[in-house]
This record gives structure tokens, sequence and C-alpha cells, in this order.
């Protein structure tokens, strides 16, 4: 059996919570809904056809998203005294290291536009980065 690190497990739930809150806003017209659909190739109709069930896409948005934050907290846990901007560092690092990177490296061979892959990361590494703090300052 792994041995999990004592994390918080309420705080992971909040940036699990705020982690998705993001994504809606993040991926709405209000930010860049209008270009991540274009730079997609397809019409928001073609996009709304071709999905799965939004409940079951949400779900899945909303467990990744936890998924991350106790992936920070595991990590965040190995320092003795966190705080916010320690939080926020680790955050970045998780990102660089293995968000950030893996995802460059699909996007390389994907053929797609470098505006896609940094609307995306860019949500990544903002996810992450506030996981991080509200990780960091609730211990």
């Amino acid at each position: 059996m792994v041995h999990m690190p004592q994390v918080n497990y309420l705080a992971v739930l909040v940036s699990g919570v705020v982690i998705f809150i993001l994504g809606g806003v993040w991926y709405s017209p209000a930010l860049f809904a209008k270009k991540w659909i274009a730079l997609q190739g397809r019409t928001e109709e073609e996009m709304k056809a071709a999905s799965r069930p939004m409940p079951v896409l949400l779900l899945i948005a909303f467990v990744c998203g936890t998924l991350g934050a106790l992936g920070i907290a595991a990590v965040l846990n190995h320092y003795n005294d966190p705080f916010p901007s320690r939080g926020v560092m680790v955050g970045a690092y998780c990102w660089a290291l293995f968000s950030g990177a893996s995802s460059f490296t699909n996007y390389l061979f994907s053929q797609r536009k470098f505006a896609l892959w940094v609307i995306d990361s860019g949500f990544n590494l903002v996810s992450y980065l506030i996981a991080g703090a509200i990780l960091g300052a609730w211990r």
C-alpha cells in the first residue's frame, strides 16, 4: 500500500473547487472561449455535437483539478514551514516539471497552434499557482 503524506484534505477540496471555478471563467466567452474554439478549427456547434454529456465532463474536470491540488499538497508537505509564497513556488515547479513539460511535448507533435497550448497550459499554470497559495496558507 502506498503511504500518502499527511495533507489538509479540506484545503485540497477547496483548491479543487477554486480550480473548477477558474476553469469555468477561463474557458468562458469573457476570457478565452471564442479564441480557444477558433484555434480548434471548429465551430461552437461542432464542439457541442462532438462532446460527451456536460455533467460527465464537469465532474471529470473537478476530479482532475482536485487531484492536481492533492499532488501539490503532497509535494508542499515536504517543507516544514509552508506559507503562501512557498506554495506558489511549489505550484510553479509542479507545473513546469510535470504539466507544462508534458503538455508542451504533446504540442510539439500535435501540429496544433502554439496559442492553443498557451491558453490550455496557461490555465494549468494559474490553477497550480492558486492551489499552491491556498495550500501553503492553509496548513
